[in-house]
């Protein structure tokens, strides 16, 4: 059986980066114990008010972002999409009490293809993503991965893509030479709330984890991990496969869930 696997997707530029992530990404997909016959992607660059899944034949590449080097929209990634594997996921909601809708044109954002680009280069793996809703918090996405957990019997990589820590308004000011403490600190009580399957202080990091809301000034970034979380079991083993940060202040760690 496929884990539940979380990473952290980084700049957009990761794909180009020379950097510890992009080397870890690479390799992911031959680490994993099988080739999945399909993935749903969980991207925090996608929020919707109530769950949304895309339909399509074939995933359009989405540039979501501007101002970086002419080579990044280059990048396309048309992976097939698989409108079987979305009815699967919205009858699984459904059936948990989650309204869900199909969206029919939407492709793939870079909080999705990023990961996969380098995870799969070669986009032959049927990709569905599944969108978000900041507003309803952890415990909301804990209880929808919750209802996805029978798809990783199926063959289908439950893959959550977001940022173990996302202040971004470090950039503004000069990036530290080092990671700061609040960084480690944070990273510190989270990766050992999972290990040591903390739940309930999981769901309440804002108030519990030190520095929580200066490295996640909104939650968006953090929410696919929980959506991991409970694809793979609150009592399941939690491997650490990645840390690293880059440009100082982003962690880019990644779990193994279940």
């Amino acid at each position: 059986m496929l884990p539940a696997i979380f990473v952290s997707h980084g700049a957009p530029t990761l794909p180009l980066t020379d950097v510890p992530a992009r080397d870890f990404l690479m390799g992911l997909g031959a680490a994993l114990p099988e080739r999945p016959r399909a993935i749903l992607v969980v991207s925090a660059h996608w929020e919707t008010e109530r769950p949304r899944v895309n339909a399509v034949a074939t995933n359009a590449t989405i540039h979501d972002f501007r101002g970086f080097p002419a080579a990044l929209y280059e990048l396309q990634y048309p992976a097939p999409g698989s409108t079987e594997l979305a009815t699967r996921v919205a009858g699984l909601l459904a059936a948990a009490g989650m309204p869900v809708d199909l969206d029919a044109a939407r492709g793939l954002d870079h909080g999705a293809w990023v990961p996969l680009m380098m995870m799969y280069p070669g986009a032959d793996i049927p990709v569905v993503q599944l969108s978000i809703q900041s507003h309803l918090g952890p415990a909301h996405h804990l209880a929808l991965g919750q209802a996805l957990a029978p798809l990783r019997a199926e063959g289908v990589l439950v893959l959550a893509s977001g940022s173990f820590t996302h202040d971004v308004s470090q950039f503004r000011g000069g990036l530290p030479d080092e990671e700061p403490a609040s960084v480690s600190d944070f990273a510190g009580w989270f990766d050992t709330a999972l290990a040591e399957h903390r739940t309930g202080q999981l769901l309440d990091y804002r108030r519990l984890a030190p520095h929580a809301v200066q490295n996640h000034p909104t939650d968006e970034h953090l929410l696919p991990l929980y959506v991991a979380l409970g694809a793979g079991g609150i009592d399941a083993p939690v491997a650490h496969l990645h840390d690293s940060t880059t440009f100082g202040v982003i962690r880019m760690d990644a779990y193994a869930f279940g």
